[in-house]
C-alpha cells in the first residue's frame, strides 16, 4: 500500500499486498488497484494513516465504498482472506457519489447505494480467484460502462490541487495552499469538501503526518526538533501532539516499536 501503513515490518509478516494500475480508459478514475491477501492464527489489526482518497472494496460478505477516513484506519484480521480495493484518485468518485464526498467522510457504505445491486455478483465473481489480474479485468468489466458520458472538467483541477499542495513541502496553511492554486481559500475548502471528502487543512496535515511516520518507519535516528521544523511545525511538542493524537502513541515511540 506504500506510505501511510503503520508498522510495516509487522505488516509485512502478515499481510501480503499487490498493486495494478488501471487501464487508459479508467486511468482518469482511479490510482490504482490494491490486492491484500493475509494468512493468520491470531487476529492482527493493520492500522493505516488514510490518504484522501475513496475507494471501492471488494470483500466479504459485500462490498463497500470507504469514505476518506480522518482518523485512524484500523481493520482487524482474522485467519485467511482476500480483498480487491480500487483507489480513486482524488475527486473522481464524485461523478458516482451523486452528492458532496464530504457525506461519505468516515463511513463505510453498501456499493450497491452508488453501483447497483449488479456490484454484488461482480464481488462474487471477483473473490472467485486469486490471480489478480482476473479480479482486476472482471472489475474494470464493471466500472468502464458506468464511466459517465462528459467528464468534469473540476475533478481534474481538484486532483491537481491535491497533488500539488501534498507534494510542496513549504505549504504548511490552507491560506498558502489557496494562493499557491490562485484561488480563494473558500473556493478551495468549497471543492474539497464536494469532491475530495475531506478539508484542505486536513490533507496539508495528513501529509505531515506521513511523512513523520515515513521517516520513523526508516530505522534511523531522528532529530525530531529539526523535523518538526521541516514539517511546519511549531515546536517538538506540536508534531507530539498532532501524531499522538492520531496514531495514539508519540512519533519517538513509535520509531522505537
Amino acid at each position: 500500500m506504500g506510505r501511510g501503513v503503520l508498522y510495516p515490518h509487522e505488516h509485512e509478516s502478515i499481510v501480503s499486498v499487490d498493486r495494478q494500475a488501471p487501464c487508459p480508459e479508467l486511468a482518469r478514475f482511479v490510482e490504482f488497484y490494491w490486492h491484500v491477501r493475509w494468512d493468520t492464527d491470531e487476529p492482527y489489526e493493520t492500522k493505516v494513516l488514510s490518504h484522501p482518497n475513496v475507494h471501492l472494496v471488494f470483500e466479504e460478505p459485500a462490498p463497500l465504498v470507504y469514505g476518506v477516513d480522518r482518523a485512524l484506519f484500523v481493520r482487524k484480521l482474522e485467519g485467511r482472506g482476500q480483498v480487491l480495493g480500487v483507489k480513486f484518485r482524488p475527486g473522481y468518485f464524485r461523478p458516482f457519489a451523486g452528492r458532496p464526498v464530504i457525506e461519505l467522510a468516515d463511513r463505510r457504505i453498501p456499493a450497491t447505494e452508488f453501483l447497483g445491486p449488479a456490484v454484488e455478483e461482480v464481488n462474487r465473481a471477483v473473490l472467485g480467484t486469486t490471480d489478480l489480474a482476473v479480479m482486476v479485468r472482471r472489475a474494470e468489466e464493471f466500472l468502464l460502462p458506468l464511466l459517465p458520458a462528459v467528464p468534469d472538467p473540476v475533478a481534474e483541477e481538484v486532483a491537481e490541487m491535491v497533488g500539488r499542495i501534498t507534494a510542496d513541502p513549504a505549504l504548511f496553511r490552507v491560506d498558502e495552499a489557496a494562493g499557491t492554486l490562485n484561488v480563494s481559500t473558500r473556493t478551495l475548502q468549497r471543492l474539497f469538501a464536494e469532491y475530495v471528502g475531506a478539508s484542505p487543512k486536513w490533507v496539508l496535515r495528513r501529509a505531515r503526518l506521513h511523512e513523520a511516520a515515513a521517516r520513523a518507519d526508516q530505522g534511523a535516528r531522528i532529530d525530531w526538533a529539526g523535523l518538526a521544523g521541516d514539517l511546519g511545525y511549531f515546536d517538538q511538542s506540536h508534531l507530539t501532539r498532532d501524531f499522538t493524537a492520531v496514531v495514539g502513541t508519540s512519533p519517538a515511540r513509535y520509531a522505537r516499536s
